[in-house]
């Protein structure tokens, strides 16, 4: 059983955990993630290690609540344990040699490439950092970001916050600004995830991207998080999670990511529905 020792509510949908698991703290590293079960009876999900505590020995996650698990797991409270903490799993995120940097993040995605941007900034790396929003209720990790990044744009749908546009935008701006990338890093949903990788093609700019398909195992046993780069399959929880923005067939994830969108809202109903008689 894994203790929450910490939650701290980001938005109305986005909740953050620090979960005691030291053994898991003492070998994450970014980019990794770990695979949880909320009680002897839930499903298996995976969560992006968005932060780690060696000496304390905790491991924050940071979830959009969007299905039934992440609903039964944002009613946990601190002091409450969590069933499974399995990790850290995948590859850790490559940054060694990078000296100028570009790290998008859009929406939760963020909670993933801010430890990347965290990692890169302390290798002494320049990092501009450029994440995006619907609108100024959503934002997280603000002070985070600023303090790892020494370029911050913030980009918001509707202008509420930043400057308003898409981090296409931002991106685009800064490239043409004269700033010359090592590497862009692109972290979020897939279609920003895509739409990234379109633009870097045209100039040449080696882009990583982190995919967060479907998974069960994290093992690369069932299948399920099968992506397919530069033609072949390659299976996220082993192979990545991060891979080559211009070899990722994103029409294809795209089609696979909105398979179960129905069957998640379902579930997030009825684990609503389930709560609101346990508190009658």
């Amino acid at each position: 059983m894994y203790q929450i020792v910490k939650k701290k509510e980001l938005n109305p949908t986005v909740t953050q955990m620090d979960v005691l698991a030291p053994f898991v703290a003492k070998k994450a590293e970014p980019g990794q993630f770990i695979i949880l079960r909320v009680d002897e009876c839930g499903e298996r999900i995976p969560l992006t290690v968005a932060d780690f505590d060696r000496e304390k020995g905790t491991v924050t996650i940071i979830f959009q609540i969007v299905g039934g698990t992440t609903e039964r797991l944002n009613h946990l409270s601190e002091g409450d344990c969590i069933h499974d903490f399995v990790g850290p799993l995948g590859e850790p995120s490559h940054t060694d040699g990078l000296k100028k940097v570009a790290v998008v993040g859009g929406g939760v995605g963020c909670a993933i490439a801010y430890p990347v941007a965290k990692k890169l900034h302390a290798a002494g790396a320049e990092v501009h950092s450029i994440v995006g929003f619907r609108n100024r209720d959503l934002i997280i990790l603000e002070e985070e970001f600023r303090a790892v990044s020494d370029v911050y744009q913030l980009m918001t749908d509707d202008g509420s916050c930043g400057k308003k546009g898409l981090v296409t935008d931002a991106l685009k701006e800064l490239i043409e600004a004269g700033n010359r990338y090592d590497e862009v890093i692109a972290i979020g949903p897939v279609v920003m995830m895509k739409f990234v990788s379109l633009l870097t093609k045209q100039y040449g700019i080696k882009t990583v991207v982190s995919m967060n398909p479907i998974m069960i195992d994290g093992t690369g046993m069932c299948g399920c998080c099968r992506v397919t780069v530069d033609g072949k399959m390659r299976f996220a929880c082993v192979d990545g999670p991060d891979f080559d923005g211009h070899a990722v067939d994103f029409d294809e994830l795209l089609k696979r990511s909105s398979t179960y969108r129905e069957f998640e809202t379902r579930e997030r109903e009825e684990a609503c529905n389930l709560f609101r008689k346990e508190v009658r």
